[in-house]
């Protein structure tokens, strides 16, 4: 913060006022003495349950039975104690755990055991909620996963279930949707605030007696749709995984819509819609998620899941301007690139400095990627993963393009937004001897050290050969100031499965793809490094990896050219030709 700007300062001044104002809020609201409040005269009687899409494995109902709770990389072993009672290991194990999503598992095994032990467990929580400790459970997020959960899974805790507990468990469910209709101001922006609505949306189409609330939630639904589905598909926070996250729960809703034959609002046909086209367009062949702004490891069941309710199937878009990225195909190679400024403050929590970073794969392999984030133990590694130099892109004096909120106190209230980043992001997109032509700058780097990054990527028609150049200069064009550090790096992180070894001559880089193919790197007048790396997008956890590293100093090379070309299996591998490819920026 210190080096913040006084309209940053001014910025998160308001930010964390209104936060603290909501959090504070929802704290009084979900104290137990004031939770009176929310519980129903009467309890309604459930009409429909919603499908669940999300993957359920039968072979963990078995682990929940004994008392081991596995979530997030981390084993609880209750011993006869309830799971709500213990110290949670991580907030994330907590969130999980709290959420319920894990009763799909025991539905999944369908028994009349399973059908107890989720009775029992669902019992001991509505026991144990109202203890004065328990204040994180009804966190607005986890309340709205915790409706969702047990409204699709009813028909496993309510079958056999004797009146007083089907009365209690509706009783305390309509308590909960009661109070996330009046904190859900306190829900944070994005991906959290529009579950919150599709729970009361669940709530009012599922429960019976809510005619006139379920009016009310679907005008905020289709308020939320419209400020948080961009027109090209994408999500307002950047990050790709949350079109997973948020259509496993929107494809239900429509359903859910159609069981009460109530039309569905047209703002959530119409998002579904745009949203779809958006999935393939991040996708690379192996199936996987372009890792940018939050992404981690992508769970291709779920993926699979979700694309079986396209019916279009059409080909993805090229270029998505309002997300901020572009997809360039030929041949077998895809490169994907980020084009866009970061989101804004309130939706920037999880977002990243990646900006004009890109990925390239060819057929089912990846080449180069960006770090990514872990499917576990994210806030271990957030802090990395979110830096420039975790991505494919250049980084100027060993600093991000985004300034981040460091402040810890602050930290506690707002998470770590983007305090200042690019604001002026340049694209354009033309076609170019056949090929595709992305020239591509922003401003990250302008008000710190004068200097504005451009980068040109020119793909082949038949997709053999990427062609780059990163060009630095200062506003306008002009040349960089004298008196400013300039000390650059440009950086290609490799995928994990790729074998990497460096030419003799020290500029250039000759990779083998897990199928024998061979690719080769060309910084032609520069020299190359290959530099220690970590892939934490893998289904395993972190793995090691490399990067391709140029440095260099801007005042003595104002333009870097590069080139990654893809060899037959037959012919020898030869370095690029020695004379640079002209990309006229």
């Amino acid at each position: 913060m210190s080096r913040g700007s006084i309209a940053d300062r001014t910025r998160v001044a308001a930010f964390a006022a209104r936060r603290a104002l909501a959090t504070t809020l929802a704290r009084v609201n979900a104290h137990p003495m004031l939770r009176w409040r929310f519980t129903p005269a009467i309890a309604d009687r459930l009409l429909i349950a919603p499908q669940d899409l999300r993957t359920a494995d039968p072979t963990r109902a078995s682990e929940i039975y004994s008392g081991r709770f596995a979530f997030a990389g981390k084993i609880v072993i209750c011993d006869g104690r309830s799971p709500f009672e213990i110290e949670p290991p991580s907030e994330e194990w907590s969130d999980q755990l709290l959420g319920f999503g894990w009763l799909r598992h025991l539905r999944a095994a369908d028994s009349s055991i399973t059908r107890a032990n989720a009775r029992a467990l669902v019992g001991e929580w509505i026991a144990l909620q109202g203890q004065f400790d328990t204040l994180e459970a009804w966190r607005p997020d986890l309340v709205a996963r915790r409706i969702i959960s047990w409204l699709c899974q009813a028909p496993l805790v309510l079958h056999d279930a004797d009146m007083r507990f089907y009365r209690r468990f509706l009783r305390n469910l309509t308590r909960q949707v009661r109070y996330l209709q009046w904190t859900l101001n306190a829900t944070r922006d994005g991906v959290p605030r529009l579950q919150a609505v599709m729970a009361l949306t669940y709530a009012a189409l599922c429960m019976q007696g809510q005619a006139r609330t379920l009016k009310s939630v679907t005008r905020k639904l289709s308020d939320e749709l419209a400020r948080q589905v961009l027109p090209d598909g994408g999500h307002a926070s950047r990050n790709p995984g949350a079109l997973v996250e948020l259509l496993l729960d929107l494809l239900p809703l429509r359903q859910a819509f159609a069981a009460r034959n109530v039309p569905p609002p047209a703002a959530l046909n119409n998002a579904i819609d745009r949203m779809m086209p958006m999935l393939r367009f991040f996708r690379h062949g192996d199936g996987n998620f372009a890792l940018f702004n939050g992404m981690g490891p992508t769970r291709s069941e779920l993926v699979s899941t979700v694309l079986a309710y396209d019916d279009a199937r059409g080909v993805p878009v090229a270029n998505a301007p309002h997300s901020g990225y572009q997809r360039v195909q030929a041949g077998d190679t895809l490169l994907i690139a980020d084009a866009g400024p970061p989101p804004s403050m309130s939706l920037s929590t999880e977002a990243h400095a990646g900006c004009l970073s890109f990925e390239l794969s060819a057929r089912n392999h990846r080449i180069v990627v960006n770090c990514g984030l872990p499917a576990t133990s994210r806030d271990t590694w957030r802090h990395v993963a979110r830096a420039t130099a975790a991505h494919s892109t250049v980084t100027f004096n060993d600093t991000s393009s985004c300034r981040f909120l460091t402040s810890e106190p602050l930290k506690n209230l707002l998470g770590a937004p983007i305090l200042s980043g690019p604001t002026d992001v340049q694209v354009t997109r033309q076609e170019r001897d056949g090929g595709v032509m992305l020239r591509l700058s922003h401003n990250g780097y302008l008000d710190r050290f004068g200097v504005i990054h451009h980068r040109s990527l020119r793909l082949a028609a038949d997709g053999r050969r990427l062609d780059g150049e990163d060009v630095f200069s200062g506003p306008q064009g002009e040349a960089l100031a004298l008196r400013r550090s300039d000390a650059f790096a440009v950086r290609f992180h490799l995928h994990p499965t790729l074998k990497a070894s460096r030419h003799s001559d020290g500029h250039g880089v000759m990779l083998v793809l897990p199928n024998k193919e061979v690719w080769t790197f060309d910084a032609y007048e520069e020299r190359v490094e290959l530099e220690e790396s970590v892939y934490l997008a893998g289904p395993d956890g972190p793995r090691r990896a490399v990067q391709i590293v140029i440095h260099g100093h801007a005042r003595d090379v104002a333009r870097v050219h590069w080139t990654f070309t893809s060899h037959d299996a037959h012919e020898p591998v030869r370095r690029a030709q020695r004379e640079e490819p002209e990309l006229p920026l």
